[in-house]
């Protein structure tokens, strides 16, 4: 088996205007989805949830406040998952609880 990135990203409007309650049911979503992944031993890491704030370090040694404002989405969390192939770590992330909004899952192999 060989292991998968998982990024999720959503847009920053969408999750800022979240209630408290519809947080609190998203976080549980999220843990249900997460804990079943794990249940099929398909969880190889989980990573944490990422701040928005940040820096960006360009190659001409240019540093500016990132992620880039005009990003409309926010990488937010990710995990690394076990499958066989790349088709087999999309079907993985199929049910993510941020394809239930506005975001997206990018899924990669992890190379070793």
């Amino acid at each position: 088996m060989s292991e998968f990135i998982l990024l999720f990203r959503q847009s920053a409007e969408e999750r800022d205007a979240m209630s408290p309650v519809e947080l609190e049911a998203i976080t549980k979503r999220w843990q249900a989805w997460v804990g079943g992944l794990a249940a099929r031993g398909r969880l190889a890491g989980q990573g944490t949830r990422l701040d928005t704030e940040g820096k960006v370090l360009r190659s001409d040694g240019l540093i500016t406040d990132g992620p880039f404002v005009e990003i409309k989405e926010r990488l937010g969390s990710f995990l690394i998952v076990n499958a066989h192939s790349l088709e087999e770590a999309v079907a993985l992330a199929h049910g993510c609880p941020v394809l239930a909004g506005q975001g997206s899952v990018e899924i990669r192999p992890v190379l070793t």
